[in-house]
């Protein structure tokens, strides 16, 4: 099966899990459920991560800022930028692809494997409706939150380095953060979360959905939806920064 055929069926895909839609109770109970799964037991790997991660940017530009005549509030400044620009929207979202984009397959792929979406098909459910969409809503509404949660958490990582290691001081990370603040810069990355959100919800959907034998095939599905989810998301990166800050 070759690469426009994927396409086309992904695109098929889609339209069908916007048509037909399930009854309120249903898709609020399925909503909340999914809100759960894939976004507040992400809270911890993320928090984790984006701490860790800000203070690494801080030392690392600590470290090769070595010139006296260079302020040490660039320090705070470049941390700032990293993290709000590349490594909050983009690398959180490859992190997230990763842990929640192997589940959806998996548990989509096993539905399919073990004939559960033909099961709902014959009581005449629109499968793709009530396993796809709320795990689109849920993604939309609530990884802009982790995404925001993320960068304060990497600044602050970057200022208890800072002040932990000695490097530089706390006040002039501070103010280096506040140095030249543009508050596009947030929404742009809050703009590129919501694709890269839309994005890890709906390809490991498809890659699940349309799996084709046993529990093997599942495994093997899960890797490439994860696969293919971080080079779409790479792709998009690069559209959506040359259209947004160029």
């Amino acid at each position: 099966m070759n690469y426009f055929e994927h396409i086309g069926k992904y695109f098929i895909m889609l339209k069908q899990v916007f048509t037909k839609p399930q009854r309120a109770r249903v898709f609020k109970e399925a909503l909340f459920r999914e809100i759960d799964e894939l976004g507040l037991k992400s809270l911890g790997i993320v928090a984790f991560i984006s701490f860790f991660i800000g203070g690494v940017i801080s030392l690392q530009t600590a470290l090769n800022l070595s010139n006296p005549f260079i302020p040490k509030s660039l320090i705070g400044f470049a941390t700032k930028r990293s993290i709000i620009l590349e490594f909050a929207p983009t690398f959180c979202s490859i992190i997230l692809a990763g842990k929640v984009g192997s589940y959806i397959t998996s548990s989509i792929g096993t539905m399919r494997v073990t004939e559960q979406i033909d099961a709902l098909e014959v009581m005449g459910i629109n499968s793709l409706n009530y396993l796809v969409l709320p795990k689109i809503i849920a993604t939309l509404f609530f990884y802009p939150f982790l995404i925001v949660l993320s960068m304060f958490l990497g600044i602050l990582g970057g200022w208890v380095a800072g002040v932990v290691s000695g490097l530089f001081a706390g006040v002039d990370y501070v103010t280096g953060v506040q140095l030249e603040f543009d508050p596009f810069l947030i929404t742009y990355a809050l703009i590129k979360t919501l694709v890269f959100a839309f994005l890890i919800a709906t390809v490991p959907s498809y890659h699940g959905y349309f799996v084709k034998g046993g529990s093997l095939e599942v495994g093997k599905a899960s890797t490439q939806s994860v696969v293919w989810t971080v080079v779409v998301i790479v792709i998009a990166n690069y559209f959506l920064t040359q259209m947004l800050l160029t």
